[in-house]
């Protein structure tokens, strides 16, 4: 199925404006979070909270509000499929352990897919008030003004974001840190993948790698960083496997390869 410019930009546009809203109601959870009953799921780092839910839900109804026909994925409540060949793929907070414990590394996650790719991008980082926004072929931006990854940033002159999580041995991840430093490089990880790869888009980190996330964490800053100028790792865009968690590594070109060697030395 085609898509055409005017589609695109009419959807990105609605994307910007929905995650700024989106994260002006999860800002007020977030401000009144003492009140929020705190859920686990597969663990006790796995948490959950009537915010994740009701900011979910209000993308998701907006959405459907213009555009029913499109699909729909959202990580509290899961896949409707669309008959557009446009499919929104939300994470309403990323970074709930963050959120819950008070501290300001989380972020609302908007992108959209066409064909199996992530066609547009949209991070809201509420607590810094900062809009990410990309969409394909109309480039990556902070707050309106363009990205652009400077090529002489590498392993061992910038940080690089790494995540983890129970899908993942402590060995392993383990051997992902102790490898990137002996290669010169340090890392840091702030609790939420999607705004991570966001700050890769932003030069602020030269890469991100965690072995095992889904696509509501990712399809943004995948649209992000490859509009930034760098690369990105493969990920199934369509079928079940979409909906199953894979390996992520988005990176300036500059350290792409370096990175991806240490994905292949740690699987």
């Amino acid at each position: 199925m085609t898509m055409t410019d005017t589609e695109l930009a009419a959807r990105f546009a609605l994307a910007k404006r929905l995650a700024a809203e989106a994260g002006a109601m999860a800002l007020d959870y977030f401000n009144r979070r003492d009140t929020l009953v705190i859920e686990t799921k597969r663990d006790l780092q796995d948490v959950v909270s009537i915010a994740d839910r009701n900011v979910e839900t209000f993308l998701r109804d907006r959405v459907a509000e213009v555009y029913p026909e499109d699909g729909f994925l959202g990580e509290e409540f899961g896949f409707g499929e669309g008959t557009s060949g446009f499919t929104w793929v939300v994470d309403p907070i990323d970074g709930t352990a963050p959120f819950v414990n008070g501290m300001p590394t989380w972020c609302v996650s908007v992108a959209i897919m066409h064909d199996g790719e992530p066609v547009v991008g949209v991070i809201h980082a509420p607590c810094s008030n900062e809009l990410f926004a990309a969409a394909r072929g109309f480039g990556a931006t902070l707050d309106g003004e363009s990205l652009h990854l400077d090529p002489s940033r590498n392993l061992q002159n910038a940080m690089t974001g790494i995540g983890c999580n129970s899908y993942v041995t402590p060995e392993r991840v383990g051997a992902i840190i102790a490898g990137l430093m002996q290669r010169g490089g340090n890392f840091i990880r702030n609790g939420s993948g999607a705004l991570m790869l966001a700050y890769v888009a932003a030069g602020r980190l030269v890469g991100y790698y965690e072995p095992h996330m889904r696509a509501w964490d990712c399809m943004a800053g995948f649209c992000l960083v490859r509009e930034a100028g760098g690369q990105t790792l493969d990920f199934p865009g369509t079928g079940e496997a979409f909906l199953q968690g894979h390996p992520v590594l988005a990176a300036n070109q500059s350290c792409y390869e370096d990175l991806l060697d240490l994905h292949m030395r740690n699987l």
